[in-house]
């Protein structure tokens, strides 16, 4: 019998929650140690697998993806071992993408040969800018020379190759960015991601906008012409604005961030990840403990989980817009009305379809150029009483 998740794949993300330093601006569950015992993490990610084989039997597997933190920093044969024990308990597809993300000052060209061996064939490099000035604000230890080496090491060993930039940074002009970008997607093998600056609650950048720093951000309007001329140069390069902040060649799109924008099922194990499963017919959340040290001593316990709930019906069609409005292809309205029990009213669809903010197809929606800069309020206009 088929069931929702389907319609979006399966995935495992595997979080590392190790950096050699914090980026100001980084908002993600990261953390610096002076010393680490891999093989004790191994175990734990091990033991972890082992108990969703129970959960999640029988399953294809079509994407593995280490994120973190700087998974570059594991050792290849711990990579390598979750590798293997994730394509034994579930059956690997025939085009299983695995992923790991890389920061350019952990690139060597033999840890990266052997992350090769190891099963991995794609990497997603975090390069951020190709201005060393920026990348010293932003945090950043590598510098811009360093970051095109890493590539160019990583383009070496894998066929798939992304990295990051960060836009709208301080004092960053329209032609500065028109300039960077240009040269970036000469760089560029088939995939971008391509993020404008934000400032979480929390950081670094938080706290020293707050106290007046963090002068020369680009004003709302200035941001988004840069977003506008990042869509126009990468489709003009052939990098077609898949989703967001996600730029690719046809057939080149991250199949692992597909399974969370289709609204697949997806198995997080490590400190502070995220899942959704779907057990017995009913799609669950799943939140690991995020402490490093506490996620390990549960882990070897069996209590890494700190919630496993249930999704409502109305959580579910609210998560399906969130992540399906954010790809071109968009949202299957019928399958949404499976989700929430409930159609998305016409009117309010044909009133965002008239404000230009909203396509219609065959039974889809999907967010037009314009819909994607004010998505958030289209979104809430969708899901209001």
């Amino acid at each position: 019998m088929t069931e929702d998740w389907q319609a979006g794949g399966f995935g495992l993300y595997v979080h590392w929650p190790f950096c050699e330093a914090k980026c100001p601006y980084c908002d993600f569950n990261s953390h610096v140690r002076a010393e680490i015992d891999q093989s004790r993490w191994l175990r734990a990610y091990l033991q972890e697998l082992d108990r969703y084989a129970d959960r999640c039997p029988g399953r294809v597997l079509n994407s593995i993806f280490f994120g973190g933190g700087t998974p570059s920093l594991m050792q290849p044969e711990v990579v390598g071992a979750i590798i293997e024990r994730a394509c034994r308990i579930w059956t690997p597809a025939n085009d299983i993408e695995i992923t790991l993300e890389a920061n350019p000052g952990s690139v060597e060209a033999d840890r990266f040969s052997r992350f090769a061996e190891s099963g991995v064939n794609r990497v997603s490099l975090g390069v951020q800018s190709l201005r060393d000035g920026d990348l010293r604000r932003l945090g950043r230890i590598h510098t811009a020379a360093e970051a095109i080496k890493a590539y160019e090491t990583a383009r070496a060993h894998f066929a798939r190759v992304s990295f990051d930039l960060i836009y709208a940074r301080q004092d960053q002009t329209l032609a500065d960015w028109h300039q960077e970008l240009s040269e970036a997607l000469a760089l560029a093998v088939d995939h971008l991601s391509l993020y404008q600056l934000t400032i979480e609650p929390g950081t670094v950048f938080s706290q020293r906008r707050a106290r007046g720093g963090l002068r020369g951000l680009p004003p709302d309007d200035l941001a988004a012409d840069m977003y506008e001329l990042t869509q126009e140069l990468c489709e003009a390069a052939g990098f077609k604005s898949y989703e967001v902040s996600n730029h690719a060649r046809s057939g080149a799109e991250s199949r692992h961030n597909l399974v969370y924008w289709r609204y697949g099922d997806y198995v997080g194990i490590g400190p502070g990840a995220h899942g959704r499963i779907t057990l017995n017919g009913t799609r669950h959340e799943t939140e690991a403990w995020s402490n490093p040290e506490q996620w390990l001593s549960r882990s070897e316990s069996d209590k890494p989980l700190k919630i496993l709930n249930e999704v409502s019906s109305g959580d579910q069609g609210a998560e399906h817009l969130l992540m399906g409005l954010r790809i071109s292809e968009g949202v299957d309205l019928d399958r949404h009305a499976a989700l929430c029990g409930k159609p998305i009213p016409q009117l309010k669809i044909d009133h965002l379809t008239e404000l230009g903010l909203l396509n219609v197809r065959d039974g889809w929606i999907s967010a037009t150029p314009g819909g994607r800069l004010v998505l958030n309020q289209v979104i809430a206009k969708l899901l209001e009483d």
